[in-house]
């Protein structure tokens, strides 16, 4: 399996959307992030590996 950079756009939506995740974890008093904290760090996590698997994402 041959991987590949992911673009720059790819790169930080993961990153933002993992670091919501985390946030939502530490300050549980957020009600739009804190339900689906665990998720938004999976999805973060799925998209950096989409990105690095698949060329062009």
């Amino acid at each position: 399996m041959r991987l590949s950079p992911p673009k720059q756009t790819t790169f930080w939506a993961s990153v933002v959307i993992g670091l919501l995740g985390v946030i939502g974890k530490l300050i549980p008093s957020l009600p739009l992030v804190s339900p689906y904290a665990f998720w938004l760090v999976v999805v973060g996590f799925a998209l950096l590996v989409l990105g690095n698997a698949m060329t062009g994402l």
